[in-house]
């Protein structure tokens, strides 16, 4: 009922993005089959929906269909077998308009170490990482989607990340990392100084999301 109903309601996309304080942080709280449990104030002032629209809600209520499936097809056997994922997703607003982010996730398990809850953290994504590596990528992977399938569309990701010798999170850190670098030197940061023992120590992502 509730898949129904997110159906029924999903808006048309427009090609705006939504204006929103991107040195925020979007959480949300979902049991295992990834119904929203919680959504703090950010998550809701960004995509539009009131608490009582969400609470319920699969988190797909939010899925641009600009976003390849394959790609949550990855998070999903990842976050089932406890493993933190970081994707760069594209989200659809109640408004229509859209919304970049990267995820992170803590994994709550009971007494018997059985998933119960996915804690997602969602920041913004610098547009200069979506625009010339991101949204290249996940058009060819929809383009593979419609014409050939997922099954194609997994094979063409596989194959891209196997040339890089990344896997898709080494790739999405690489991205960060490098345009992060190249932000300091255009502010005229020595490389010198960025602190590279605290970055071998912590890693990119536990910087990046304060964990």
């Amino acid at each position: 009922m509730n898949q129904e109903k997110e159906l029924f309601n999903r808006p048309t996309p427009i090609d705006k993005e939504v204006s929103w304080d991107k040195t925020q942080v979007i959480m949300s709280k979902t049991n295992p089959f990834g119904i929203i449990e919680y959504a703090n104030e950010t998550f809701v002032d960004v995509c539009g929906y009131e608490d009582y629209e969400l609470m319920g809600q699969p988190h797909s209520i939010i899925r641009h269909p600009d976003m390849p499936r394959v790609l949550f097809k990855v998070l999903w056997e990842n976050l089932k077998e406890g493993n933190n994922f970081h994707a760069i997703v594209k989200n659809l607003a109640k408004s229509g308009r859209f919304y970049w982010v990267i995820t992170d996730f803590e994994i709550a398990r009971d007494s018997n170490g059985v998933i119960v809850n996915y804690f997602g953290r969602r920041r913004a994504v610098p547009q200069e990482v979506i625009a010339m590596h991101i949204e290249p990528l996940y058009k060819k992977l929809l383009q593979i989607e419609s014409a050939s399938g997922m099954e194609f569309s997994e094979k063409y990701l596989i194959g891209f990340l196997e040339e890089k010798n990344r896997t898709y999170v080494e790739y999405i850190k690489d991205l960060m990392y490098e345009h992060e670098r190249t932000q300091l030197k255009a502010q005229n940061h020595q490389p010198e100084t960025y602190e590279i023992e605290e970055e071998e120590e912590r890693g990119f992502f536990s910087r990046f999301f304060n964990r």
